[in-house]
């Protein structure tokens, strides 16, 4: 089972800024497609931003584009995301997740098991 730990998640003003970081723990990531989820209060887990694979592609979700950089760093076997100009409605539990399907911006789905997630707050 693949396992993650989230962090890097607060409580920022409007137009902030936050560096979300996910170490993965007991494999590795290099063979996947890796991405980010987030799930706001009351609403199901919506795709972020993910990188497929077999050829590099990044995805981002319409509402983040031009905000939000995902990047990973092997050697780390770490995976970041950078969220800028970030809004209120930013606000969530943020999720990464590895193996996942990765097509466009609008279809990134993941059918594993949820880390704890890192909680991201953008309020004045």
């Amino acid at each position: 089972q693949l396992q993650f730990v989230e962090s890097g998640g607060g409580l920022v003003q409007p137009g902030g800024s936050l560096r979300l970081s996910c170490a993965a723990s007991g494999f590795t990531l290099n063979p996947y497609s890796i991405g980010w989820f987030r799930q706001a209060p009351g609403k199901e887990h919506e795709g972020v931003s993910c990188i497929r694979n077999s050829d590099g592609v990044t995805y981002y979700a319409d509402s983040v584009k031009g905000r939000f950089t995902i990047s990973r760093d092997n050697a780390k076997n770490t995976m970041y995301l950078q969220m800028n100009s970030l809004k209120p409605e930013d606000t969530a539990v943020y999720y990464c997740a590895a193996n996942l399907l990765c097509r466009s911006s609008k279809e990134m789905d993941y059918f594993g098991s949820w880390g704890q997630g890192t909680q991201v707050t953008v309020s004045s």
